[in-house]
């Protein structure tokens, strides 16, 4: 059984996934990290896919109750963070995705699996 930030980590990437996000991922850094829970991570085409998918994320995390901390590179879009305490979501376009390798830094958190995603 999931707990319920996991299931807002699903329901995070489901909304990317929604808003047509790439390569999208989530990492369980729970016992690895003080930061967050769960690191969702996607990819978008341009500036304004990643302003629609992390706008998507906030509203519908917060639909859920959740309630944005922080919000981070709106102007940008390059890299946006938004920050709900236990579950961090992360959209890049791709050039920054691969230059700060969340992945790789975190190389030892497990990827939960996220099949259910269209």
């Amino acid at each position: 059984m999931t707990d319920k930030m996991e299931q807002l980590a699903r329901l995070a990437a489901d909304t990317a996934d929604d808003k047509k996000a790439r390569d999208v991922v989530i990492l369980d850094l729970r016992g690895l990290s003080v930061i967050a829970d769960y690191f969702v991570i996607c990819s978008a085409n341009s500036r304004t896919q990643v302003q629609a998918i992390a706008d998507a994320i906030e509203e519908k995390l917060g639909e859920s109750g959740l309630v944005c901390k922080g919000f981070e590179g709106r102007d940008e879009g390059r890299w946006i963070l938004i920050d709900f305490g236990d579950v961090v979501a992360h959209v890049f376009q791709d050039e920054e995705r691969s230059f700060y390798g969340l992945e790789r830094l975190w190389g030892d958190a497990p990827r939960v699996s996220i099949e259910s995603l269209h």
